[in-house]
């Protein structure tokens, strides 16, 4: 029988430049890795440059379907993990960045835009702003992972990011509306806004108590996770088809089902599904950057010299608005907070409320830009009035915060010196103690030898919690881990060579590896 061959060149040529991309990716977050800067960063490099490498594929999306596809998924994996009780304990902050810094950014944005180009209809130049105004939290988070800046000053940053794309994309859906329309006036604007923002938590409440009980009957990981993506997409479609804003009915969604999700999700579907989730984010994030890539050479190439110079200008001066609006912001809100502090009318709980010079200086600096930014470009419609100059731009903008900022973030953090006194750690370690004293009362009057071992291992956590000034356990892992791990790598090599020599076949490892597997990650492995 005479081997299959393809129906078409081009599906090899693309399935082989899918596999090249995402190699090269997988290569280029090691390297980032390595050198402990944002992957996003040489994302957007490997973007640009594959706008210039030749014969190079020139593959298309909907623009409509680029906001469900590419923010959705990376949005709800966000939100799942996000403190309620921290967000909430920082609205002040979270709040003016997502209300006043989008908006100011969008209004900065969109003056100097229209000075740069008079001809540009105002809601188009107002339609860039709020696309390039939403800060992305995976590079500053890529970074923060990385040195240990002050919890609260974090925690201020993902919420931001969590929220800012809410308020970004509703003056994008009004902007891109009034291009439409043509006249469009604060009385049917109004309603509009008031609708997508009650109705949006109302139906991420209503999807976040019902779904749960959808998922919960599925009970192989494979499936289990197919249902998590498509019900994902399914509460975005549902929420823009109401005229809800999809971005905030999603948070809601994810935050409300987050609250559950440890009682109604086993181990055995929560560990695998927290894996795809994450590398599902990272492809997503290599898709975005590579297709964007591809939309700037069609741009570049209609382009004369001249036109060129004057949109890498352009770009240049929106890049710098970008980031002076938020640090002028950040420096206003801190000299406004402090002022109100002196004077007795606001009264923080936490001393660290109010941010220090350098903290604000942090703040602002976090500002990079990346997915949402992308994918709100790409989902402009084809006729949209200049929408080649707002896709170079949005990318520009993109590319040069994720390589400014991205690349000078961290040494900016070390030179510094901000700390952090480790809240987390202490609240893991209460909790771990007062988890094991309740095991161990669970199993205390039970006789047999396995529970005699346990109740021999739980004391020992309990006698470590005792010598805690705060209740804890000292260290971040459990007193016979490094002795479960240092079996359980001798159990794995002494299986693989049974394996090896055909002792025993490929179907048992593998069952015994799933043990194993199991036992290493109950030792922290």
């Amino acid at each position: 029988m005479a081997p299959l061959k393809p129906a078409s060149g081009i599906v090899v040529s693309t399935f082989e430049w899918i596999i090249a991309l995402l190699l090269g990716a997988v290569a280029l977050s090691a390297l980032a890795r390595r050198i402990k800067v944002p992957y996003p960063t040489f994302l957007a490099i490997g973007g640009a440059l594959i706008a210039f490498v030749p014969n190079s594929p020139s593959w298309a999306l909907e623009p409509d379907l680029a906001l469900a596809l590419f923010v959705a998924p990376v949005l709800l994996d966000a939100a799942f993990d996000t403190s309620l009780r921290d967000l909430r304990n920082n609205w002040v902050p979270v709040s003016t960045l997502v209300v006043a810094a989008v908006g100011l950014t969008t209004a900065g944005v969109a003056f100097v835009a229209h000075r740069l180009m008079p001809e540009m209809p105002w809601a188009a130049a107002v339609a860039l702003g709020a696309i390039v105004a939403p800060p992305d939290a995976a590079a500053a988070v890529a970074i923060l992972s990385q040195v240990k800046l002050p919890h609260r000053m974090v925690k201020v940053l993902e919420g931001e990011s969590l929220l800012n794309d809410a308020s970004a994309l509703l003056i994008y859906r009004i902007a891109v509306g009034a291009v439409a329309t043509e006249h469009l006036t604060w009385s049917q604007v109004a309603p509009t806004m008031a609708l997508a923002l009650v109705g949006s938590v109302i139906a991420g409440l209503l999807a976040g108590y019902i779904i749960p009980l959808l998922l919960e009957r599925v009970k192989e990981a494979p499936s289990a996770i197919i249902v998590q993506f498509a019900t994902t997409f399914m509460v975005w479609i549902a929420a823009e088809h109401l005229g809800l804003s999809g971005i905030l009915t999603i948070v809601v969604y994810a935050m409300t089902m987050a609250r559950s999700a440890g009682q109604r999700m086993p181990a055995r579907l929560r560990v695998p599904s927290y894996a795809v989730w994450e590398t599902t984010v990272f492809v997503l994030n290599v898709l975005a950057f590579m297709l964007i890539g591809m939309q700037m050479r069609p741009i570049w190439t209609r382009l004369n010299a001249d036109v060129r110079w004057e949109y890498c200008v352009a770009a240049a001066w929106i890049l710098l608005t970008v980031v002076l609006v938020r640090l002028l912001w950040v420096t206003f809100y801190r000299a406004i907070l402090r002022v109100l502090v002196a004077r007795g009318i606001f009264h923080p709980k936490d001393p660290q409320a109010v941010a220090s010079p350098k903290g604000g200086l942090i703040i602002s600096w976090c500002g990079m830009r990346g997915l949402v930014t992308l994918a709100t470009a790409f989902a402009l419609p084809e006729n949209f009035p200049y929408r080649d100059f707002i896709v170079f731009i949005a990318f520009a903008v993109v590319l040069g915060s994720l390589v400014i900022q991205g690349l000078t973030l961290r040494p900016l953090i070390l030179a510094f010196g901000l700390k952090d006194d480790d809240p987390v750690g202490t609240e893991v370690a209460r909790a771990r103690a007062v988890a094991y004293r309740a095991a161990l009362d669970a199993i205390e009057s039970d006789p047999s030898e396995e529970a005699e071992v346990l109740r021999l291992e739980y004391r020992a956590i309990l006698m470590q919690a005792e010598g805690d000034p705060n209740g804890g356990v000292a260290n971040g892992e459990l007193p016979a881990d490094p002795l479960r791990r240092r079996a359980i790598a001798a159990a794995r090599k002494s299986v693989i060579a049974l394996r090896d020599t055909e002792v025993i076949g490929d179907d048992a490892f593998h069952r015994i590896e799933e043990e194993l597997d199991r036992a290493e990650l109950s030792a922290g492995g």
